[in-house]
C-alpha cells in the first residue's frame, strides 16, 4: 500500500482546489439535462406527436446518427433517451478528461507533483486521488440526475438507467484520460489523446446509429463505443442492466493498464520518449507569431476538423426539419423563438449557427488564455527575456486566437452549406449563404476573446471568470426566449447583436460595433499586462 501512502491528503487537497469547479460541472450537467428533458416532455406531451417524430427520425440516418439509437419515440422517456443520452454522455465524457489530467499530468508539468512527492507520498497517490475524485463526481452526477429526471414526471426506472449509463460513460474515459497521462510528458496532449479517444468513440456510435435505420451491417459499431454502451442500456425501453457489466469490464481492463503504465515511467516523464527537435530554430519559428502558432496548431487542427463533422451533420439533416416543424408545431415555434422569421430550414439554419458559434467561444477562450497557462508555468520568463516584447508576444497568442476562429466558422460553415447544399440541389447557392451566417459570428466571438485579453492584463487571478461569462452567453443565448428574459439581459451577450442569418436580413452596424468593442478591450488588456508584473 505504500504506492497509495497519501492518497486521502491528496483528494482533500483536490477537493478544496476544485470545490468550485467541480460544483459547476455537476449543477450545470444536472440542470441542463432535466430542463432538457422537461422541455422534450412539454414539445412531445401527445401521442399524435411523437408518432409523428418517430415516423421522422427512424429511418433517417442523419437525424439518429445526430441524436442517437431510437428504441420506442411512442413515450417521452424514449424520446429523452433518444435526444439526451448521447450528447450528455460526451460531455461528461469530456468533464472526467478535463479533470483527470488537471490532476495528474499538469500536477507534474508543473513540478508541483515532484516538489509534493519529495514528502511522505506514494507513487500512485497523486493518480488514485485524482480517480477517486472524478469517479465521486460521476457518481453524484448520477445521482441527482436520477433524482432530478424523475422529478420531470419520468419513470424511475429509466431515469437510473439513463443516470448510470452516462455516469459509466465519464468513469471510462476518467481511465482513459489515466493512461493518456501516463503516455505524455505535456497535458495538452494528453488532453488531445484522450479527447481523440472521445471523438472516434462518437464517430463509432454515430455511424452504428445511423446504420441502424435500415438495419445496416455497420449497426453492431454502436457496440465498439462506450456511449454506445449507455444508449444500449435502453433508457425507459425495457431496460437493459447487464449491459453496464461492459463498463465494469472495461474499467477493470484499463485500470490494470494505467497501473503498469505508471511503474514504467519517471515522475514528469512519459512512456512515449519526446522527439528531440533541431539544435536551432527554423527561420519560420524565428518570431512570436510563429511561437504562437506552432504552440496552437494542433489544438486548432482538431477543433477544425470537429466543426467539419459537426457542420456536415447539422446541414445534412437541415432539409428534415420541414416535416419535423409540419408536423409539431410546438417545434416550428421554438425554432422560430430561437433564430428568427424566414423558411423553416433557413430558422433552423440560423439556430445551429449561433449555437456553433459559442462552442467556438469555448475554443477562443482555450486558445486566448493560453497566456494565462505560459504565464503560470513560467515558461513567459524566457521568452522575454530575448528581445521579445510583451506586446508582441500576448498580441501573438491573441493573433492566433483571433484567426482560428476564423477557420472554426469556416470550417463550419462550408461543410453545413455543402451538406445542405448537396440534399437542396443547389450547392452553388447555399454554400455562400451559410458560410456567410458562420462568418456574421465572428465579432461576437472576438468580442470574447476581446475580455480575455481585458481579465489577463488586468485581473490575471480572475481569467478564469471568462468561462463562467461564456456559460451565461450560452444560456441566454439557447434559453433567453424560452424563459422570456428582459431584454436588457438578452442584450449582455455579444451574439444577440448578431443578425440571425440566413433567416434575417444583413445588419452591419452591430457587427462593427462588437469589432471596435473587441479592439477596446484587448488595447486595455495589452496595456494592462504591458505595466503589470509578471507572476
Amino acid at each position: 500500500m505504500r504506492d497509495y501512502a497519501g492518497t486521502g491528503t491528496l483528494l482533500r487537497l483536490a477537493l478544496r482546489l476544485d470545490r468550485v469547479r467541480a460544483t459547476a460541472w455537476i449543477l450545470g450537467i444536472v440542470l441542463f439535462t432535466t430542463a432538457s428533458a422537461q422541455s422534450n416532455n412539454d414539445l412531445y406531451g401527445t401521442a399524435e406527436e411523437r408518432e409523428k417524430l418517430a415516423e421522422t427520425v427512424e429511418t433517417n440516418p442523419a437525424m439518429l446518427a445526430l441524436g442517437g439509437r431510437a428504441f420506442d419515440l411512442t413515450t417521452t422517456g424514449g424520446v429523452n433517451a433518444y435526444q439526451l443520452v448521447a450528447f450528455m454522455a460526451t460531455i461528461i465524457g469530456l468533464m472526467s478528461i478535463f479533470m483527470v489530467v488537471r490532476h495528474t499530468r499538469a500536477e507534474e508539468e508543473s513540478g508541483r507533483a515532484e516538489l509534493a512527492g519529495s514528502a511522505v507520498l506514494g507513487r500512485k497517490a497523486w493518480l488514485a486521488s485524482s480517480l477517486l475524485l472524478v469517479t465521486g463526481m460521476n457518481l453524484v452526477i448520477a445521482l441527482l440526475l436520477g433524482l432530478g429526471l424523475q422529478n420531470t414526471d419520468l419513470p424511475a426506472t429509466g431515469s437510473w438507467a439513463f443516470a448510470f449509463g452516462c455516469a459509466g460513460v465519464g468513469i471510462f474515459f476518467a481511465l482513459v484520460a489515466g493512461i493518456a497521462a501516463q503516455l505524455t510528458d505535456h497535458a495538452r496532449s494528453a488532453n488531445g489523446i484522450a479527447a481523440t479517444v472521445l471523438g472516434l468513440a462518437y464517430l463509432l456510435r454515430a455511424t452504428g446509429d445511423a446504420a441502424s435505420a435500415s438495419d445496416g451491417g455497420l449497426s453492431w459499431l454502436t457496440w465498439v463505443s462506450p456511449i454506445g454502451w449507455a444508449q444500449m442500456m435502453r433508457p425507459y425501453t425495457d431496460e437493459d442492466w447487464a449491459v453496464a457489466l461492459l463498463f465494469v469490464v472495461a474499467a477493470a481492463v484499463l485500470l490494470a493498464a494505467v497501473g503498469v503504465l505508471i511503474g514504467r515511467r519517471d515522475v514528469g516523464a512519459g512512456v512515449l520518449p519526446p522527439s528531440l527537435g533541431p539544435t536551432e530554430a527554423a527561420p519560420a519559428l524565428r518570431s512570436p507569431f510563429a511561437l504562437a502558432w506552432r504552440l496552437q496548431r494542433g489544438s486548432m487542427l482538431g477543433w477544425a476538423l470537429a466543426f467539419l463533422v459537426v457542420g456536415a451533420a447539422f446541414g445534412g439533416v437541415a432539409d428534415g426539419m420541414v416535416d419535423v416543424a409540419e408536423d409539431n408545431p410546438n417545434i416550428d415555434e421554438l425554432l422560430r423563438d430561437l433564430g428568427g422569421s424566414g423558411s423553416i430550414v433557413d430558422v433552423f439554419l440560423a439556430t445551429i449557427t449561433s449555437l456553433i458559434a459559442v462552442v467556438v467561444g469555448a475554443y477562443a477562450l482555450q486558445s486566448a488564455l493560453r497566456l494565462s497557462g505560459e504565464e503560470s508555468a513560467h515558461r513567459i520568463d524566457p521568452v522575454l527575456s530575448t528581445a521579445v516584447n510583451r506586446l508582441s508576444w500576448a498580441g501573438s497568442h491573441l493573433t492566433v486566437a483571433a484567426l482560428g476562429s476564423v477557420v472554426m466558422l469556416t470550417s463550419a460553415g462550408l461543410a453545413a452549406g455543402l451538406a445542405h447544399g448537396i440534399n437542396s440541389g443547389d450547392v452553388a447557392g447555399e454554400v455562400p449563404r451559410v458560410l456567410g451566417a458562420a462568418l456574421a459570428q465572428v465579432p461576437a466571438v472576438w468580442t470574447l476573446i476581446g475580455l480575455c485579453a481585458l481579465l489577463f492584463g488586468l485581473l490575471p487571478r480572475y481569467t478564469a471568470v471568462a468561462w463562467a461569462v461564456l456559460a451565461v452567453v450560452l444560456v441566454i443565448g439557447q434559453f433567453g426566449e424560452v424563459l422570456k428574459l428582459d431584454q436588457m439581459v438578452m442584450n449582455l451577450s455579444p451574439f444577440t447583436h448578431v443578425p440571425d442569418l440566413p433567416s434575417a436580413d444583413f445588419r452591419a452596424t452591430p457587427l462593427l460595433v462588437l469589432v471596435l468593442l473587441a479592439a477596446a478591450l484587448i488595447a486595455a488588456g495589452l496595456s494592462g499586462f504591458r505595466r503589470r508584473d509578471v507572476a
